[in-house]
């Protein structure tokens, strides 16, 4: 199955607004992506009133002839610096649509340096319908059982709550649209008979249909971390040309925009967690993608695709790449015959333990800071956490996800256990050195510390009653490997791992 690249356009307001909403605050219900897709762009609707923003010459240039021939920064009849009459208050018609497509195609020809194999259509779906469409999927009870028992590993998605249900509404209601590979199509998402899109959004979705025909999206990132690597590049890229784009509109060309309040979706995200997780591609993938281009140019970024980035390490640090390569884990048997592993899925290949590295360490960490369960000992800082510019976020790359405890990660495995009626995991992971490992144990061990957990005479933790993640653990250092244990109860723990 191809994924699908979903853009959705929530909570980015408030980034490139330069408001820090996006920070610590309270946590409600939850949105986001199901298991099998991945979040797409995050982006505010462009400032303005649905229109044209004017350009100074641009307005008043006379429409050059077409081309003999197709050419970079000329579409379908539309150059890259064409004007448009057109008026996005009420929503584009076909004809508008059609024409703000193809310049905007062009336009991102000119910024990306790279032409399009051919036209790329795009299709509207109404909210209730994209709503029906990609909630309760049909995702069968292993595989809610394998991913509930990660997201719980995370301290990101409590006992009492579905993890995919979590990320499907965290980022579900705000979706404006996205790139679906298997249809070649952008799918605007609408709640009226018209839709409104600006230009950013839509020069974003169209980055992701080049890649498509220039280089394949098709992947075969199999676990959490390899697809924040992938991504990583997938989204960085798109976001690079985005921003490149649109810094022109106004000075260069005109653009239309979307007036506020134009498709849905208000708010920050409900789940800072969960939404720190899947927004890492976009905020490291930009800074790669900078580092490739200031290595190469466009060229490196697409000799990148040959060699996509194994993990979020190589994204974050991008003197790892291309060099690094994630350490095999393994785990030993369970000692206990009760136990038997959860394997996600028989019906598709995927591997039956996660892979979850240096940017969902971080996304949890980061969470600390604004759940409702215990906001009096954050494990991170807002300033170790949040990138500022001048006071503000960082529009471009927000989040610190290169944390001193997420430093030096080499590998890891999960797996996931059950006696029938409860859930347990393993979680291992290696680090380049005993002083990395012992730092990222000691670190975690306050996560569990603030979601309740205390300490036993036996060096193991119990996490009061009281929270949702009430289970018992323990946290096993041996050189440059951490082991991290969960079970119903502390007496259960050797029955999963005998350190």
């Amino acid at each position: 199955m191809r994924r699908e690249f979903t853009a959705v356009l929530c909570a980015v307001a408030l980034l490139l607004a330069g408001c820090q909403g996006l920070g610590p605050g309270t946590d409600s219900a939850t949105p986001g992506p199901n298991a099998t897709e991945t979040p797409d762009e995050v982006v505010t609707p462009a400032v303005g009133e649905g229109t044209e923003r004017s350009g100074n010459a641009t307005e008043r240039r006379s429409v050059r002839p077409d081309p003999a021939t197709d050419r970079l920064g000329w579409e379908n009849g539309y150059w890259h610096d064409d004007p448009l009459a057109v008026n996005n208050t009420d929503g584009l018609n076909e004809s508008e649509l059609s024409a703000v497509v193809n310049r905007s195609m062009a336009r991102v020809e000119h910024v990306r340096g790279l032409e399009f194999d051919g036209s790329v259509p795009v299709e509207t779906v109404s909210r209730s319908a994209y709503r029906a469409n990609s909630s309760n999927g049909s995702y069968g009870d292993s595989l809610r059982t394998f991913d509930n028992a990660k997201f719980e590993a995370l301290f990101l998605v409590g006992e009492d709550r579905s993890s995919i249900e979590t990320q499907e509404s965290t980022l579900g209601d705000s979706v404006q649209g996205y790139y679906s590979p298997s249809r070649d199509a952008i799918v605007i998402v609408t709640n009226s008979e018209t839709p409104r899109i600006g230009e950013r959004t839509l020069a974003h979705e169209l980055v992701h249909a080049l890649q498509d025909q220039r280089f394949g999206l098709d992947g075969n990132a199999s676990t959490r971390d390899a697809v924040q690597g992938r991504n990583g590049l997938v989204e960085g890229d798109a976001r690079t040309v985005d921003t490149l784009y649109t810094d022109r509109c106004g000075a260069e060309w005109t653009c239309v925009t979307e007036a506020t309040g134009g498709s849905g979706g208000s708010g920050g995200p409900a789940h800072y967690g969960v939404f720190y997780l899947v927004y890492f591609p976009y905020s490291d993938g930009s800074t790669f993608v900078s580092d490739l281009r200031a290595r190469g140019g466009w060229a490196a970024v697409n000799a990148a695709y040959d060699d996509v980035p194994d993990g979020a390490r190589e994204v974050t640090t991008a003197a790892d790449y291309p060099e690094w390569e994630p350490r095999a884990v393994t785990i030993p048997a369970t000692p206990g015959e009760e136990w038997t592993q959860v394997r996600p899925s028989a019906d598709r290949d995927r591997p039956d333990y996660a892979t979850v590295g240096p940017s969902a360490i971080a996304a949890s960490m980061g969470y600390t800071m604004g759940d409702s369960y215990n906001r009096s000992a954050a494990v991170v800082s807002p300033s170790q956490f949040y990138n500022f510019d001048g006071g503000q976020l960082d529009r471009t790359d927000p989040y610190n996800y290169d944390l001193p405890a997420t430093r030096d990660w080499e590998g890891g495995r999960m797996q996931v256990y059950t006696n029938g009626s409860e859930t347990g995991y393993v979680w291992r992971t290696t680090w380049s050195d005993d002083t990395a490992a012992a730092r990222f144990a000691s670190t975690w061990e306050r996560v569990i510390q603030h979601w309740g957990g205390s300490r036993t005479a036996d060096g193991n933790w119990v996490v009061e009653p009281g929270s949702p993640f009430s289970d018992a653990l323990a946290v096993h250092v041996e050189g440059d490997t951490v082991t991290v244990v969960n079970a119903p109860t502390e007496a259960e723990l050797t029955e999963l791992y005998d350190a």
